[in-house]
């Protein structure tokens, strides 16, 4: 590895849309950046360089057969999904991510969603603003039931970081807390995952994306859920059956759900969720503060230091 290694950044623009700095990065070695690459130039732009930092840009086995000078790859989430691990670790490429990086901002963005939910606060601003309010009898009107997190039960699927700081809110406001966890969680209740379904009024969905937790939310657990209940997702789109959840939602089966994460991104102008009763959706920003790009950028940073020092960090394969 030369003193100055080239870097080839393949889709920035997520994490820096022009408010951060790469001066950090280029101190490091001879950056490339590309605000977006799609799949036909990825084999191009990151032929040659023995490192490569990608977010959403996907690194299939066969890319990574085909760049015999790569070494790392730095992936600028939490998420590793979009690099073939098995391929790398065969080939000796070092693959990290950054965990932890969005634990405050995702735990606020559940809560931004659940407060919706339970208090239709742009429903109700939008019909002021409407003059619903200037021609109201009452001094005060609302078209849904108000509905007070105090005393219910908030079911965590999934329990690192942010599960942790969903756990914390949730308290704050009241609530009380079941979780389930494949590792033994101290000082929380972890129950299995169908009696958190059925017991929980409010289910927030925290756990990875692998092949046993697709699909997840499917419409037999949807059915254990109480009709008053709410389904927040800022984890992975796909851990939802949409369809099921659609018609969940249409029928009452639940009350509502708020999403920040659907299984394709961005979705087909069909997906059956747009139209859905009592779903709120946002475009996959829970984790989009500032505050939380830059500690985003600051960590990928420092993995990419402590791998050219020989002593990795944060390490999903191995390194070599």
């Amino acid at each position: 590895m030369t003193t100055s290694p080239r870097i080839v950044v393949l889709d920035g623009f997520t994490l820096n849309p022009g408010d951060l700095s790469w001066e950090t990065l280029e101190q490091v070695g001879q950056v490339t950046l590309y605000d977006h690459t799609p799949p036909e130039l990825v084999l191009d732009r990151a032929k040659g360089a023995p490192l490569v930092l990608t977010n959403k840009t996907v690194l299939t086995a066969e890319t990574l057969r085909a760049l015999p000078e790569l070494r790392y790859v730095g992936v600028l989430a939490t998420g590793y999904n979009v690099v073939d691990v098995v391929a790398a670790a065969e080939r000796g490429i070092a693959v990290t991510n950054v965990p932890g990086y969005a634990a405050a901002s995702v735990g606020q963005a559940v809560f931004a969603l659940l407060l919706e939910l339970a208090n239709r606060t742009g429903d109700h601003a939008r019909a002021v603003s409407a003059g619903r309010w200037a021609a109201c009898r009452d001094f005060c009107f609302w078209d849904t039931p108000l509905v007070e997190l105090s005393g219910l039960t908030l079911g965590i699927v999934g329990f690192g970081a942010i599960g942790r700081d969903v756990s914390n809110i949730a308290r704050a406001f009241g609530m009380r807390v079941i979780v389930h966890s494949r590792r033994a969680v101290e000082g929380e209740e972890n129950v299995p995952l169908d009696a958190l379904f059925a017991r929980a009024d409010v289910i927030s969905l925290h756990c990875p994306l692998t092949p046993e937790t697709k699909g997840l939310v499917n419409a037999e657990r949807l059915a254990l859920m109480k009709s008053s209940a709410f389904l927040i997702n800022t984890g992975r789109g796909p851990l939802i059956d949409e369809a099921a959840l659609a018609e969940a939602l249409n029928r009452g089966t639940i009350a509502g759900a708020g999403l920040d994460v659907l299984g394709q991104e961005p979705p087909a102008a069909d997906n059956p969720l747009f139209t859905a009763k009592n779903c709120f959706i946002t475009p996959h920003i829970a984790w989009a503060t500032k505050a939380s790009r830059k500690r985003l950028l600051a960590t990928s940073v420092a993995n990419v230091r402590a791998f050219l020092a020989g002593s990795p960090q944060n390490l999903v394969t191995p390194a070599t």
